[in-house]
């Protein structure tokens, strides 16, 4: 299970760097960078509770990854060159985390918990 927890925070701190390197310096929308690097705050919410392997964080983060992916989706149809390859990239680490905190917390429940 230390497995899943470590995984899932790391693709997740991954994802928080590609979004500000993404909108800040590798392909942003404007030269000089853009305001869609804002849509990294949002996952810093979930951060600390992957951090600390709280099964309420593991059971509500997926969902935020959702968005995500949906963005990551979009943008590698839409969009060309290095900023289709980094969109790329944002759907492999959503689905990386998605799968490794859904499976943490299926695992981490009580009925898993050796008595």
């Amino acid at each position: 299970m230390k497995i899943l927890q470590t995984v899932s925070a790391v693709s997740l701190i991954a994802l928080i760097f590609l979004c500000v390197a993404w909108e800040l310096w590798l392909a942003p929308l404007r030269p000089g960078g853009s305001g869609l690097v804002m849509k990294a705050l949002p996952l810093l919410l979930p951060l600390m509770g992957i951090l600390k392997g709280r099964r309420y964080t593991y059971q509500w983060a997926p969902m935020l990854m959702l968005a995500y992916f949906t963005e990551g989706v979009v943008r590698a149809w839409s969009d060309t060159g290095l900023s289709a390859w980094l969109a790329g990239g944002e759907i492999m680490l959503t689905v990386v985390f998605f799968f490794a905190a859904i499976y943490y917390a299926k695992f981490s429940g009580p009925s898993h918990q050796i008595p």
